[in-house]
């Protein structure tokens, strides 16, 4: 039995395309179940679930209270029937053969996770639509992210998007972070990792995500990625990201540091920022050539700066977000330890 969990929140504009998707797959239909985990959504999604529930017994709902990711998917795998259970965001619609090809390599190639390539598509039309969907395509704008730039071959990678698990993994390694509103499936592969376990990429299994593309909208979410790529390390008991995910950080603080040097010298400066903006001319150029799309040759360096710096930036405020939340705790155990000492208990 293979049981697909959907997580969500207020997402009925997306959430019966990813249904239909998932319905329409060629995996056997007496050997799935799909599992909308719903967040106290206000916007018609539960009545959606509803109506999918009702005509088609495959599909049911779950509540979950805490309105978070990792909580949503940890009530899955706990109402879950399957001994395969596949995770998907409602943002995303698959292949009719995703499933099955996911599944296949699962029982054959001694894997843990596998997952296929994801093509990133437009959530809105747009001056910076297309533009933002090359930009998260592309080495420059993701690094070595195999599911998003895809692949020529299966390859074990650090994470997929999605998952497709044996159930006994999570017996194993455990369930998902709940501390983690975002970056937590990430964490859970590099968790899994440390535990011996490997994810593989699946090139031939593809689905479609549908990604923010106004740009406000964009850089807002890379601003709150880049928190995410910090917080994650006062909640988790692994390196819970990859170097891709610091980097940004790290020319955000570096470009700072050349700013507040313009007194005594321009030069670094000139050095760090000059360098960034010819290798993103170049990035830009080359897909701008390979589109045939001239316009994205004047769009893209925009698009580019915003993914990097307001990353970037995120990674900074992050750092700052989880010295609070280290100096809470430490706080917190200073007065729990203080209670235990007669003679200090009252002295404050």
């Amino acid at each position: 039995m293979l049981s697909v969990l959907i997580p969500c929140r207020n997402e009925v504009r997306f959430l019966a395309r990813c249904l239909d998707s998932v319905l329409a797959s060629d995996y056997p239909q007496e050997r799935m179940e799909v599992l909308v985990i719903d967040g106290a959504s206000s916007d018609g999604t539960g009545e959606l679930i509803a109506r999918y529930a009702a005509s088609d017994r495959r599909v049911r709902r779950i509540e979950n209270p805490d309105l978070v990711t990792p909580c949503a998917l940890n009530r899955g795998i706990a109402a879950a029937s399957g001994d395969v259970i596949a995770r998907l965001d409602a943002h995303s619609s698959l292949a009719p053969d995703y499933l099955t090809l996911c599944v296949a390599h699962l029982l054959s190639s001694g894997a843990d996770n596998v997952g296929g390539a994801m093509r990133t598509v437009a959530q809105d039309d747009g001056l910076w639509a297309p533009v933002i969907v090359a930009a998260l395509s592309h080495r420059f704008g993701v690094g070595n992210s195999h599911f998003r730039t895809g692949s020529t071959r299966p390859r074990f990678v650090d994470t997929v998007f999605g998952g497709c698990w044996r159930r006994e993994v999570f017996a194993r390694v455990g369930g998902f972070n709940p501390a983690l509103r975002r970056s937590q499936d990430m964490e859970f592969s590099l968790r899994l990792k440390a535990a011996g376990g490997r994810t593989l990429l699946v090139p031939d299994a593809r689905c479609d995500y549908y990604a923010r593309t106004r740009l406000a909208a964009f850089c807002r979410h890379n601003f709150i990625n880049g928190e995410w790529a910090i917080l994650p390390f006062v909640y988790s008991d692994v390196v819970p990201v990859r170097a891709r995910h610091l980097i940004p950080g790290l020319f955000a603080l570096l470009l700072i540091a050349t700013v507040v040097m313009l007194p005594w010298s321009p030069w670094p400066l000139a050095a760090v920022g000059g360098s960034y903006l010819m290798a993103n001319l170049a990035a830009s150029a080359s897909i701008a050539w390979r589109e045939r799309r001239p316009l994205a040759a004047v769009l893209l360096p925009v698009v580019f700066g915003a993914l990097h710096l307001g990353y970037g930036l995120g990674s900074l405020w992050g750092v700052i977000l989880a010295a609070g939340e280290v100096r809470g705790r430490q706080m917190n155990d200073l007065v729990r330890s203080s209670e235990e000492i007669p003679c200090i208990r009252r002295q404050y």
